[in-house]
């Protein structure tokens, strides 16, 4: 019993001959105009109510958005490719690119975005002072002068923290553009995918306003055909009516006696 219950959930693609489940199937007339016209462009002998797998549909839905993409803009790439795979796949695009950016990270570049982060505080700023303000106190009021007036060591100090410090903020610098640019990458395939969704969903639209007009055409000859035969019977009723009324009113008055006769 289950298993006769399971083969009747079961049928056959009309592309690939395999039995699926009647999830994986799609009806061919409940695709979008332009991948039902690429299924039979491949298959003239399929019917209109052909079943097909989904797989297959994301195949030729894949084709057909690198088609649209090529006839739009010549050539696609790799970007454009990838939203087409995905939206063939209907798979998510969007990603936290900076995580992943940030996950593969060497010891040198996580330094570099702590020092960067460290020099463009407020913090460096108050505790740099400090220390400046101190070694100069020391040197000017202090017992010892080891670094007297103008403060030579303290000026080779600075060059050397300021030529030090510079490269690495580049560093990190060069480590925001580089996710500033994944960023922008990954904006770009999301537009791209809402863009070709939304026409998709505009084609879809007009396919099943197109169906329900149809539809409600054939609906109201059905309708006009049926009231047309309820008017001609209707006509051939009230005919036999008066038709039997007359026949009556004939036979009823050739079996009455006139009036006035005497008996």
């Amino acid at each position: 019993m289950t298993g006769h219950d399971h083969s009747a959930d079961n049928d056959i693609c009309t592309l690939t001959g395999r039995s699926l489940s009647k999830r994986e199937l799609v009806s061919l007339d409940a695709l979008r105009p332009a991948l039902a016209d690429a299924i039979r462009q491949d298959h003239p002998e399929v019917p209109a109510h052909a079943l097909i797998a989904q797989d297959q549909v994301a195949l030729y839905r894949s084709r057909y958005v690198n088609a649209m993409l090529a006839s739009e803009r010549g050539e696609i790439n790799d970007l454009d490719r990838q939203v087409a795979e995905s939206l063939a796949r209907s798979e998510l695009i969007t990603k936290n690119t900076d995580d992943e950016i940030d996950r593969d990270r060497t010891f040198g570049q996580r330094l570099a975005d702590h020092v960067a982060s460290f020099g463009g505080s407020w913090a460096f700023l108050i505790s740099f002072g400090i220390v400046i303000a101190f070694w100069m106190s020391i040197n000017l009021f202090g017992a010892t002068h080891f670094d007297p007036y103008p403060f030579i060591l303290l000026n080779l100090l600075l060059s050397c923290v300021a030529a030090v410090q510079a490269p690495v903020i580049m560093m990190s610098q060069q480590r925001q553009e580089e996710k500033d640019r994944a960023r922008s990458r990954n904006d770009y395939q999301i537009n791209l995918k809402a863009e070709l969704e939304i026409r998709h969903l505009h084609e879809k639209m007009d396919h099943l306003v197109n169906r329900q007009w149809q539809r409600l055409a054939e609906i109201q000859e059905v309708q006009i055909e049926l009231l047309q035969e309820l008017r001609s019977a209707q006509t051939s009723d009230a005919k036999a009516a008066r038709a039997a009324i007359s026949t009556s009113r004939a036979r009823s008055g050739g079996s009455a006696k006139p009036r006035g006769s005497k008996t």
